[in-house]
């Protein structure tokens, strides 16, 4: 595949990206005002309710199988490994940079959250399109890349919604609450103390997993997985067909929501740069530079043990999860918390940047790898 070609198949999404953010951008600014501040955090809650959990649900009800989870199992390890590897980096980073206290857990969550469900949905298919792909027949690789994206953004889904979204909202409550915080971390040798700290923390986890993202996967893991489920509700003869194709129609606004906000965060990013330079390139090195590293070491030693079924699509999936620019989920618990929402605008501006770059690179190197 020529580097031209590459090129534009890999910047093309990410510039998609862009100018839909623009035209939230636009709506956000003084010309307009349509996306109020208001506004904004009305249709983020739309988007966590609604919107994502009926992406999530009928893309996995439709693509996976029982034998597909079988398969597969190393999926939600890698991913999960890319959650962990990230974290550290990103936690070395705020050690090493100390930025603003507010700004710590916007900082890991960006290093270790990747877009593991807008970004390969756009770019899987359209490398799968692509004449003298290296997958094979393109209807093929379309059908498979769907299905491995869909598994993909489901797991980053329940990642996000758990690792990350606890971590911003315990940093929205630790900058309102400080005090209170420094007294739970105090030791006690209260039976009764340690009781009700576990108590909290078991309410907090069951609360975070019931989360309508989470929930939507899980659903769609089993009707996707229970063949006489499936067949109630996927397929041109299904008796509840419509349900299915409801759903889908609510999960299609699921990306330009979520985009049209990124961009009307943008413009409260680029009045004021509340980020300091090495906090972003700090980011963008660990995202781009040393966690694709990380992949190709991961999958590599996965290979060699025998752990991944002999699908070159397959491989290159779980390379490019190491690759992408940070979750945008995270802008929407920015918004939902009201917590460095200017912060955050500043940080996918320039990653976002960044990635019509390193995704075309690193596609290039992950594709002759697999080849």
């Amino acid at each position: 595949m020529e580097f031209l070609s590459l090129f534009l198949l890999a910047f093309m999404p990410v510039l998609q990206v862009l100018l839909v953010g623009l035209v939230g951008a636009f709506l956000a600014s003084g010309c307009l005002n349509i996306l109020s501040s208001s506004a904004r955090n009305d249709i983020n809650k739309i988007a966590f309710v609604v919107f994502v959990p009926s992406l999530v649900f009928a893309s996995l009800a439709k693509t996976v199988t029982a034998r597909d989870l079988v398969s597969w199992w190393f999926m939600p390890i890698n991913v999960g490994l890319t959650f962990l590897i990230g974290g550290v980096l990103g936690w070395v980073a705020v050690k090493i940079l100390k930025p603003q206290r507010h700004l710590e857990a916007l900082v890991i969550a960006c290093c270790s959250a990747g877009n593991l469900g807008t970004m390969p949905l756009i770019i899987i298919p359209a490398i799968c399109d692509q004449d003298g792909n290296p997958f094979g027949d393109s209807e093929v690789c379309h059908v498979r890349g769907i299905a491995y994206v869909s598994f993909s953004m489901a797991l980053g889904n329940l990642f996000i919604w758990t690792h990350t979204y606890n971590l911003i909202k315990s940093s929205s409550k630790s900058e309102n609450n400080q005090e209170r915080e420094a007294l739970l971390l105090l030791p006690s040798s209260s039976t009764d103390s340690i009781r009700s700290k576990w108590k909290e923390t078991a309410y907090a986890l069951i609360k975070e997993l019931l989360a309508p993202p989470t929930t939507a996967s899980i659903l769609g893991f089993i009707v996707g997985s229970v063949p006489w489920l499936k067949a109630l509700f996927v397929g041109d003869k299904a008796p509840a067909k419509v349900v299915q194709d409801s759903v889908t129609l609510l999960g299609e606004g699921a990306v330009p929501c979520t985009i049209i906000i990124l961009g009307s965060n943008l413009t409260q990013g680029l009045r004021k740069c509340a980020v300091k330079p090495a906090v972003i390139a700090a980011i963008i090195c660990v995202r781009y530079v040393m966690l694709p590293l990380f992949g190709i070491a991961v999958v590599k030693a996965a290979e060699h043990q025998g752990f991944l079924p002999q699908s070159p699509l397959y491989q290159y999936v779980l390379l490019i999860q190491f690759t992408l620019p940070p979750a945008m989920s995270i802008g929407t618990m920015a918004q939902l918390f009201d917590q460095c929402k200017e912060e955050c605008s500043v940080i996918f501006l320039w990653t976002y940047l960044a990635a019509a770059l390193s995704m075309t690179v690193w596609s290039m190197v992950f594709m002759s790898m697999v080849s």
